[in-house]
């Protein structure tokens, strides 16, 4: 047998020889759990879905489910005022508010229909608009309240839309604080925090044109 041959056929042997490589597993991900949790360890296709569909949680559905009527109350309030005031800064105030709290309820209603059947004990919209539930939110203002804004007129109107919508917005930071730490899913404490920071920058100004 010659040499090359010879080598061949050695060569053929080794890779015959040869055992398979053991299959490695893999360590899996970690993924955190909600507030008071533990984290669970899944294997990576398993984690990518946990990527894709964040968790929801009652506190989540819920927060939304009472932010929407106190938005509404809101948009109530700003719609009195083209009849009842000439001053700008006023009608200025009340037109972004309008636009920015109708804005977000919208948002919010579209939220809860991806988001609330996935929370048991927790379907469709829940009622958000009943009117039973307003007591239970920070910064609403009473039926009386309403009725007394209602039949002001000039300085008297504005004074007290800016004391009422202080109120109101002071009320939405305390929900919203309130919902932060246990708070899940992304997009809701986006928004949360959007809150925060738009509405405390409105009662700041708002502040100022009673002083002024």
């Amino acid at each position: 047998m010659g040499a090359g041959v010879m080598i061949a056929v050695a060569t053929g042997l080794a890779g015959c020889s040869s055992e398979p490589e053991a299959d490695v597993e893999s360590p899996g991900v970690i993924v955190p759990g909600g507030p008071g949790e533990r984290a669970s360890v899944v294997d990576e296709g398993q984690a990518s879905q946990h990527r894709r569909a964040p968790r929801v949680t009652g506190a989540d559905v819920d927060y939304m489910r009472m932010m929407i009527p106190h938005h509404e109350q809101a948009v109530v309030m700003t719609e009195l005022v083209p009849d009842r005031t000439d001053t700008e800064r006023v009608r200025s105030l009340a037109e972004r508010i309008d636009v920015t709290q109708a804005g977000e309820v919208e948002a919010m209603e579209a939220w809860l229909d991806r988001h609330a059947d996935a929370v048991d004990g927790n379907d469709g919209h829940g009622g958000h608009g009943d009117e039973g539930g307003h007591e239970l939110m920070p910064g609403m203002a009473t039926p009386e309240q309403l009725d007394q804004l209602r039949s002001a007129q000039g300085d008297e109107f504005d004074r007290l839309f800016l004391e009422l919508m202080i109120t109101h917005h002071e009320g939405a930071l305390t929900m919203a604080e309130d919902y932060l730490p246990q708070g899940v899913e992304p997009t809701a404490l986006h928004m949360a925090q959007e809150v925060i920071t738009t509405q405390t920058s409105e009662i700041e100004h708002m502040r100022n044109m009673l002083d002024g």
